[in-house]
């Protein structure tokens, strides 16, 4: 009796629904990339060539890594200097995920400390500012998704 070929699963989320198809080799198996390799682009956000302006300065600015007309992406590092203004961001929400140290968010909403692993949503129009706090490191790294689109939350259940 001939052994069974092996099959590999795929799903492929199609307006929010899981379509399952089947194969018979992996799907990554190819001939190769032959043009825009790069868009599938991986990179260390800890290597100094991603050091915004604002890593000793107070008023710097984040670096921005990806932009499009409704989301930007940045990478935000702060050593030495608590934000010395606040801001809105009238046309975006703003996610912030603390990759490495801490920071403390002073919000009109409240105040937030935050840790690695640690993820904040300040909502559009929200007046906010970071400030360095006890558990601040020499090298505190944070990654903003700055949205224009309106946020539903889907997280757990309550």
């Amino acid at each position: 009796m001939a052994e069974a070929a092996q099959k590999y699963r795929e799903l492929v989320t199609i307006n929010g629904k899981n379509v399952v198809l089947m194969h018979n080799e992996p799907p990554v198996i190819n001939a190769g990339v032959a043009e825009l390799a790069e868009i599938f682009r991986m990179f260390n956000i800890f290597d100094e060539k991603f050091s915004p302006t604002n890593i000793d300065k107070a008023d710097g600015t984040p670096l921005r890594l990806y932009t499009s007309d409704r989301v930007k992406v940045d990478v935000s590092k702060r050593r030495k200097h608590d934000m010395g203004f606040w801001h809105r961001n009238i046309d975006a929400h703003e996610i912030i995920f603390c990759v490495k140290g801490a920071l403390k968010w002073e919000t009109e909403m409240g105040i937030k400390t935050m840790h690695p692993g640690d993820m904040l949503l300040i909502p559009k129009g929200i007046a906010h500012r970071s400030m360095l706090c006890e558990d601040s490191t020499d090298d505190n790294v944070l990654i903003e998704l700055k949205i224009a689109d309106e946020l539903t939350y889907v997280g757990e259940s309550k």
